[in-house]
């Protein structure tokens, strides 16, 4: 049995993936602690839009940044905020226009230029699936209290700016 007088957020050594003891390498500790809070989230989320839409996680990336942007975007402009490479994009591009979720026209200034809008049929499964992905997170968060999710969104955006200030960022993510 536990020592009570332990406090609750004294750190175990079992208690972190790697291993170390409480008090080394606590940064480390942290970043492995925030990869797997991120892949565990996006792992429910995949399986989500599996389950539900039998569709995977990029292609509800390309459609969020459609709705987001709210106009049409070169392939370039998508790449870069998916931060992927152009050929990635071409063929998760094509299957979504072939399905009527997208459509991608040369551009009127540059003919060498694709861009990609987002159609009618695009917009309404996006936001069918954006309303689920909202749910599946609030249920994967369901275990903090409100302020707790406020006081790590608050760490998280200080954590942030560390870290853009370290020199980290190659383009912003969110």
């Amino acid at each position: 049995m536990e020592d009570a007088s332990r406090r609750a957020d004294t750190p175990r050594t079992d208690d972190f993936e790697t291993g170390l003891g409480a008090g080394d390498g606590l940064e480390l500790r942290v970043w492995l602690r925030l990869l797997t809070c991120s892949t565990l989230i996006e792992h429910g989320v995949r399986h989500g839009l599996h389950r539900s839409f039998e569709t995977t996680l990029p292609r509800f990336d390309v459609l969020a940044q459609l709705q987001r942007a709210g106009k049409p975007l070169s392939m370039g402009e998508l790449s870069r905020r998916l931060m992927v490479t152009n050929g990635n994009i071409t063929g998760l591009v094509d299957r979504l226009k072939n399905e009527g979720l997208v459509d991608r026209r040369r551009s009127d200034g540059d003919r060498r230029v694709q861009m990609v809008s987002l159609e009618p049929a695009g917009a309404e499964l996006f936001e069918r699936m954006a309303a689920d992905n909202r749910r599946w997170v609030t249920e994967m968060m369901a275990g903090l209290s409100r302020e707790e999710k406020e006081s790590l969104f608050a760490l998280l955006g200080r954590l942030k700016s560390a870290v853009l200030d370290a020199g980290a960022d190659d383009g912003e993510t969110g």
